[in-house]
């Protein structure tokens, strides 16, 4: 199935499409479902040069209109970036297939035996920003669990996700699985767009994946159920008893590894003892490090080239080489700026106070919390899970980054031999 043949469609037939291929695709064994995949990530690594000739043409309209440096990163695709995606194709190829585990069984008085399975969710309507990558990672925990998948990428990206998804179905054509569960909406209107928000018939579970206006205009025109993702502003708090060293370490790998993603710090919260005595240390580290520093009052008199943070910056998620810090005096501080500002992602502290750090990790409200370690580890990948397809930051069904088990739900299997109530 081209994509040619899949822009002339309607959004209501492929989603119409996608819900048949589900009922074959949940029928197929782990084996048939990995040979799939593994014919995907040996299909991408093939078309690399088309895929990068395609991407090309993303990156030269992003430059036209001239998006940031942060906003290009998570757009751009390179020969190791490929590769990477098919590895971690592959990588899920080696996970344990939820489909079919028996959660819980047991036997009733009157002799009728009760199993508690796992089952895929269905249809899964994958709506994401700018990242060509999450085409693949999504499809491949989509169809490995067993599930059909609706994708739908930002125009940013729309010449690379076509490609991909080419690619995809190109390699579909020799394996088990109908090319038809994998759709993917190659328009960049968004009433269009918004129709798969309300089709309850055909998708079971919508996964928004992007910044804070895409996440929350899903969850407030859906009327299906959502899986939410959620922006990351992301707190590290600097306790007065924190090795320097670790601090610097794990603040310039938090802030600096990759300042485009969602699990990258964004807020220093730092004790004024803390602060005092390590200032000088912790200024030229970030300056080293090209950060623009967002300051509040004390900051900023210590350091006259920060910025002034303002309301705004202590809510924002940057995404890029910029950083907001607060003097604070406790731990309680630290936890009420959180409350306040943080968007239940991932948070850390850096202390050698084992009761301050179960302070913290007790108190603070986030699908991660980190003691003593970077926040890049909340990452599917990193976790152990294989490529994510995406970081919950709600508390219903799955929180924090959601592999396989995630995109499957339960289903009571009975068996009597004529029992009546």
């Amino acid at each position: 199935m081209s994509i040619g043949n899949l822009t002339k469609k309607t959004i209501l037939s492929q989603a119409n499409e996608a819900k048949k291929a589900a009922k074959s695709l949940s029928l197929l064994s782990s084996k048939e479902k990995n040979e799939a995949l593994q014919k995907i990530a040996d299909e991408i690594e093939k078309e690399a040069s088309f895929i990068l000739q395609e991407n090309k043409k993303d990156l030269k309209i992003g430059r036209e209109r001239h998006y940031d440096d942060a906003f290009m990163d998570r757009l751009a695709l390179s020969e190791a970036r490929i590769l990477s995606i098919a590895t971690s194709l592959r990588e899920v190829t080696q996970l344990h297939d939820p489909v079919g585990d028996i959660i819980e069984e047991w036997n009733l008085d009157n002799g009728l035996h009760v199993k508690n399975i796992q089952v895929p969710l269905g249809v899964i309507g994958m709506i994401y920003e700018a990242r060509p990558n999450v085409t693949v990672d999504a499809t491949g925990l989509a169809l490995k669990s067993g599930n059909a998948i609706v994708l739908k990428g930002g125009s940013s990206a729309l010449y690379s996700n076509k490609a991909l998804v080419s690619v995809i179905h190109q390699a579909l054509v020799q394996t088990s699985i109908p090319t038809e569960a994998v759709q993917f909406i190659a328009t960049a209107d968004r009433e269009i767009t918004e129709q798969l928000f309300t089709m309850h018939h055909y998708i079971d579970v919508l996964i928004p994946r992007g910044g804070r206006s895409l996440i929350e205009t899903v969850v407030k025109k859906a009327t299906i159920p959502v899986l939410e993702t959620g922006v990351g502003n992301v707190h590290m708090y600097i306790d007065e008893h924190a090795d320097v060293k670790k601090v610097i370490s794990i603040v310039v790998n938090a802030k600096t590894d990759r300042p485009a993603v969602c699990n990258a710090l964004e807020t220093l919260l730092i004790n004024k003892t803390w602060f005092q005595r390590n200032k000088e240390l912790l200024f030229s580290e970030l300056k080293k490090c090209n950060i623009t520093i967002h300051g509040d009052q004390v900051v900023t008199h210590h350091l006259p080239e920060a910025l002034t943070a303002t309301e705004t910056d202590w809510a924002e998620e940057y995404l890029s080489l910029d950083l907001a810090i607060k003097i604070i005096g406790n731990v309680e501080e630290a936890i009420e700026h959180i409350d306040s500002y943080g968007t239940k992602h991932s948070e850390a502290i850096i202390t050698e106070d084992p009761q301050v750090a179960k302070q913290f990790m007790q108190e603070v409200d986030a699908a991660a919390v980190y003691h003593n370690a970077s926040t890049r580890f909340t990452d599917g990948g990193a976790l152990g899970f294989g490529a994510e397809i995406g970081i919950s930051t709600q508390k219903l069904h799955a929180r924090g980054p959601m592999g396989l088990p995630a995109l499957t739900t339960s289903k009571l299997c009975l068996s009597g031999n004529g029992q009546i109530r």
